[in-house]
């Protein structure tokens, strides 16, 4: 990394995660403990976390790992670099400064993601991830023992890794992109032409942080005639196995996904609340939430991304204002989940999401 402005822009369960002395030091004495259900007579101890994101010379995007130094609770254990938000400081100051320190670099882009929660012995520990995807100065272990670059998704070089690192591993897996059906309007195989063009043009696109190659699909279209919803989702599945890095999910039909192989499947809200639910047994699960309580169920059920909105008003509901932006960005700081923006949404819009603390954006109309 040079010393010059570094843009490096690449593109959720029952763990949560922290790497730095803040929360390991003062929490607990095994790498295994806690949990994600917090005590309300607990002393909550902030902290703020950086997941470092580049580009590497291959077009392929990764995230920054630092190893704990002797004498530190979990030496040699790998982690996100971070510290404990000191009194008068806000979670930004907070990792500003503990950049500077932990690893020489001024940060000059950063966006709030994720916000874990859970139980030591001795502490609740709450703790808000940043991305950062720009800085100045050539990062270097100051207090580390070393630090290694990995690529989300791929095997690691690395270990021991936190165990409860789980959760944020997972998570940068995740595209910044969701692509809804909408054959309602469209039809079958207008739809399936749409997507063909649109994974096609992706396909040809330049890998960034937030504008890389893969995406999700969900196929949604409950009202299809069966048959023709399982042509749609065998088609869309289909179009998906042809191009790296598209996984799809099938809304409210878990036998329709297995039937046709999807990734995943899609919880709507009124499942999702449902006395008796529980997460569908596959390795990708989304939910639908409108509010706080759903989005705290969702992840109570094991989801691994949650779809909030609507955002801002939308053809078919134009009379619905929308939540707005800092209505989502105050719910999306007390989730543990990746959220995608929904309602209203453009592919001008990915950055303004981000910065409000989104995973990214969920598209129907506005892809293709």
């Amino acid at each position: 990394m040079s010393s010059t402005d570094s843009s490096n822009r690449g593109a959720a369960a029952q763990e949560a995660t922290q790497a730095t002395d803040a929360a390991t030091d003062a929490a607990t004495n095994s790498p295994a403990a806690g949990t994600t259900t917090p005590t309300p007579s607990a002393d909550i101890v902030e902290v703020a976390a950086a997941v470092i994101l580049r580009t590497n010379s291959a077009g392929a995007r990764e995230f920054l790992l630092a190893q704990r130094p002797p004498g530190k609770v979990y030496a040699g254990y790998w982690e996100f670099p971070g510290g404990k938000v000191e009194p008068g400081e806000t979670m930004r100051q907070a990792l500003d400064r503990e950049l500077v320190e932990e690893l020489g670099i001024e940060v000059t882009q950063a966006t709030p993601w994720l916000t874990r929660e859970f139980v030591y012995p001795h502490a609740t520990v709450r703790i808000r991830f940043f991305r950062v995807e720009a800085w100045r100065g050539g990062i270097a272990p100051i207090e580390h023992s070393g630090f290694a670059w990995l690529t989300p998704g791929a095997p690691s070089p690395v270990e021991p890794i936190l165990p409860a690192n789980g959760p944020i591993l997972r998570a940068l897996e995740l595209p910044a992109r969701l692509l809804i059906t909408n054959a309602a309007e469209n039809s079958v195989d207008g739809e399936l032409a749409r997507l063909a063009r649109a994974l096609g043009d992706r396909s040809a696109a330049t890998a960034s942080a937030h504008e890389g190659r893969a995406c999700l699909v969900q196929v949604r279209d409950k009202e299809l005639p069966a048959a023709e919803r399982q042509r749609l989702a065998a088609g869309v599945v289909a179009l998906a196995r042809q191009h790296s890095g598209v996984r799809v999910l099938i809304n409210d039909d878990a036998a329709l996904a297995r039937s046709v192989g999807a990734d995943g499947a899609h919880l709507p809200a009124a499942r999702l609340l449902a006395k008796d639910a529980v997460r569908p047994d596959f390795p990708l699960v989304g939910a639908s939430c409108h509010s706080a309580a759903e989005l705290a169920r969702a992840a109570e059920l094991g989801c691994d991304f949650a779809v909030l909105g609507p955002v801002l008003p939308t053809p078919t509901h134009s009379e619905a204002a929308g939540c707005g932006w800092e209505a989502f960005a105050q719910l999306a700081a007390r989730s543990p989940l990746p959220i995608y923006a929904l309602g209203g949404m453009r592919e001008e819009m990915l950055a303004t999401a981000c910065a409000h603390g989104a995973q990214g954006i969920a598209l129907m109309r506005g892809w293709g």
